[in-house]
């Protein structure tokens, strides 16, 4: 008996990025993080230099494609956190931020290896190249919907 393997589109991508989200947003609930709170969190973190709020604003953006206030907001409950601290002109992590990524880095390490654990490295490259190419065309799309 042959099986069809199910076509990737946008519901399975879609699919595929819910329940991986939900796994991750369970795990930030219980640290008393949200999924913007985390990816705002993780760029600052990420960064190479401090960042301005403006800068990390058009980072997480671009990430996430959330409304540039709600993004100032989360840098908001960020820094009355003290996830993150002005430093002048520019936004730093704290070492309290630092520890609850690696928390969560922690956490989410075994789940992780489990939900991509087994798959064919050719599987995962060809996933790889079809994800930037829908990630570039999307974007393009959401450009020209919003000039």
């Amino acid at each position: 008996m042959t099986t069809t393997a199910p076509v990737a589109d946008a519901r399975a991508l879609g699919l595929a990025h819910y329940a991986a989200r939900g796994v991750l947003e369970h795990v930030l609930a219980r640290h008393g993080i949200t999924f913007q709170q985390q990816v705002t969190l993780r760029a600052a973190v990420t960064a190479d230099a401090p960042r301005t709020p403006d800068d990390l604003v058009t980072q997480v953006r671009a990430s996430l494609k959330a409304d540039p206030a709600d993004i100032r907001a989360t840098v908001g409950e960020l820094l009355a956190r003290d996830l993150l601290v002005e430093d002048g002109a520019h936004l730093r992590p704290t070492d309290a931020g630092r520890e609850l990524l690696a928390a969560v880095a922690a956490e989410t390490a075994p789940v992780t290896a489990r939900i991509w654990g087994g798959i064919p490295a050719d599987d995962l490259a060809a996933a790889g190249r079809v994800l930037a190419l829908v990630t570039e065309r999307a974007d393009a799309e959401l450009k020209a919907l919003t000039a």
